[in-house]
């Protein structure tokens, strides 16, 4: 697994730095990034009980680490929960978790997967790339960090609409072609 984890998060953190820093999908993302407080995880899980107690230790790490030495975590499983609609459906058990490990109003688990697709729209839709990533992942995040970055942003708002936009403008064969440069 060390190899391949290895690849994951090399493809994981380059997505990161081309796309999500790249495009300003999260103008948030480039100090933590920067900084090195982004810890990249990778699960071996290989059923959604198993991602849940990994989620479950990820979550217990990041509340208890200084958030100057990690502010946010990727745990990233290319190994479980591969269909986008088995995905999105265990979100409601990573927000229990996070309920039940009483972490609510203190972290929360954003999503991200290959296949993400918004409500509303079709399989096709290139806005669904805001939350398309090289693998399934959760994104553990402090909301401490969030009310900072969103209290320190103009117009927060605005970032949804401006990633429709600059998605728009790529097209679908420009984010393909972005993504595959994350795999190289």
């Amino acid at each position: 697994m060390h190899a391949d984890a290895d690849r994951v998060i090399a493809h994981t953190r380059a997505w990161v730095e081309r796309v999500v820093i790249g495009l300003n999908l999260c103008p948030f993302a480039k100090a933590v990034h920067v900084k090195g407080q982004v810890r990249y995880v990778v699960s071996d899980a290989a059923d959604p009980d198993a991602l849940l107690a990994t989620l479950c230790d990820e979550l217990t790490a990041l509340a208890d680490a200084p958030a100057d030495k990690v502010d946010t975590t990727l745990l990233i499983h290319p190994r479980v929960l591969a269909d986008f609609d088995d995905f999105n459906d265990f979100l409601d058990a990573a927000d229990a978790a996070v309920r039940a490990l009483r972490l609510d109003g203190v972290l929360q688990v954003a999503s991200f997967h290959p296949h993400y697709r918004f409500a509303g729209t079709t399989e096709d839709d290139v806005t669904n790339a805001t939350n398309r990533s090289p693998y399934p992942t959760l994104h553990l995040l402090r909301e401490e960090s969030i009310s900072r970055a969103v209290a320190a942003f103009p117009r927060p708002e605005a970032i949804y609409e401006e990633n429709m936009r600059t998605l728009q403008a790529l097209g679908a064969a420009g984010f393909a072609a972005l993504q595959a440069q994350c795999k190289r």
